[in-house]
């Protein structure tokens, strides 16, 4: 049985997605804090260096979460490294606002060092941004490649947690197969929109390729649903 972890109302407007420095004791930021405690909860028997967040469909706002997720560990003084592994629509480095120039893209083909790919984030200490890099013509292969691989195991040394935000699990297998080289795998849901069989399936899927979901993030939830348990029972 799953882990189930729910936030409430956690949309933003469309020019403030990163809530938790902008307003880091509000609500919103408050659940974003709840969800790093289950995390952390989630690593009582074993330490997961390497997560990755993923969802069935787009516009979930599984890249919101993981995002605000990052900030809020990171203000608990943890190195954390957040990585854009979705790399056929990046928008972490738009959230972040950092330049998307060099990015994990460049580390794969070996064209670039870390040092220059690998960003701070001025507003947040210890946060670090692996952006994309450019778009690649084969993305699902280089994700799974031995150099992927090896990178992860650098990255999982030199940060205390590494975030990777993957493309949706219904729309490529990108984080099907990244999502197996990560200690644990997180998954987005929007309230009324995403699909029960949709959840069902991306979670099959997952289990299919040996990936250890840790929890379910209910986005855009409001009270009544958080009471009445929606998407609270056992799948």
């Amino acid at each position: 049985m799953l882990k189930f972890m729910k936030k409430q109302k956690v949309l933003q407007s469309e020019n403030n997605n990163l809530i938790t420095t902008v307003s880091p004791k509000s609500p919103i930021s408050e659940q974003y804090r709840a969800i790093r405690t289950n995390i952390q909860f989630s690593m009582i028997q074993k330490e997961l260096k390497t997560l990755a967040c993923t969802s069935a469909m787009p516009k979930d706002g599984k890249s919101t979460t993981i995002a605000n997720l990052a900030v809020t560990i990171a203000q608990q003084g943890q190195k954390v490294l957040l990585v854009d592994a979705d790399l056929r629509k990046p928008t972490i480095h738009q959230i972040m606002e950092v330049k998307n120039k060099y990015g994990l893209t460049n580390l794969l083909a070996e064209k670039e060092s870390s040092e220059n790919a690998i960003l701070p984030v001025s507003r947040v200490n210890d946060l670090f941004v692996l952006p994309s890099g450019p778009v690649p013509p084969n993305p699902s292969e280089l994700l799974g490649s031995s150099i992927m691989k090896d990178l992860i195991t650098k990255l999982s040394e030199d940060y205390d947690l590494v975030l990777f935000d993957t493309p949706p699990v219904l729309a490529v297998p990108d984080a099907q197969i990244l999502g197996s080289h990560c200690d644990g795998v997180i998954i987005v849901v929007r309230s009324h929109q995403t699909e029960r069989k949709n959840l069902v399936k991306t979670i099959e899927l997952l289990i299919r390729s040996n990936v250890n979901v840790i929890g379910i993030v209910l986005n855009d939830a409001n009270q009544i649903d958080v009471s009445y348990g929606y998407y609270g029972e056992e799948l």
